[in-house]
């Protein structure tokens, strides 16, 4: 999911006509972090869900939308949920808070593991 997200943002980063490093500088962060967030290899993006809204003028659904107007459900995308712009936005902020949920459950299981690795190295 990662990978499709940090597209999305390259995309809408080019169409703003930003460079990689301004966006890091609006993120408040080096060029090689914004980099991986393009990239896909990071979900650190998360941690930055506000300022990538008000600089790529998105709201945060829009993350989890595709251009053909489907909510990707799935991280395989195998599925998605058709949705209509008034109709359905409570499905969307659900599935919304469910994958920043698990994104943030996922880099706490990492900062966790790098805890318990750091505190074996000074041992």
């Amino acid at each position: 999911m990662n990978v499709q997200i940090g597209s999305k943002i390259r995309r809408l980063r080019e169409n703003k006509g930003f460079s990689q490093e301004e966006m890091a500088e609006r993120l408040q962060i080096s060029r090689s972090a914004y980099s991986r967030i393009e990239s896909g290899e990071t979900n650190s993006w998360v941690n930055h869900i506000e300022k990538l809204c008000e600089n790529l003028d998105i709201k945060p659904e829009d993350f989890f939308i595709n251009s053909d107007n489907n909510i990707n459900t799935n991280q395989d995308n195998a599925s998605a949920v058709q949705t209509n712009t008034h109709h359905d936005t409570h499905i969307t902020i659900n599935q919304l808070s469910e994958k920043v949920i698990e994104l943030y459950e996922d880099r706490i299981k990492e900062l966790k593991e790098q805890v318990e690795f750091w505190k074996t190295k000074t041992r």
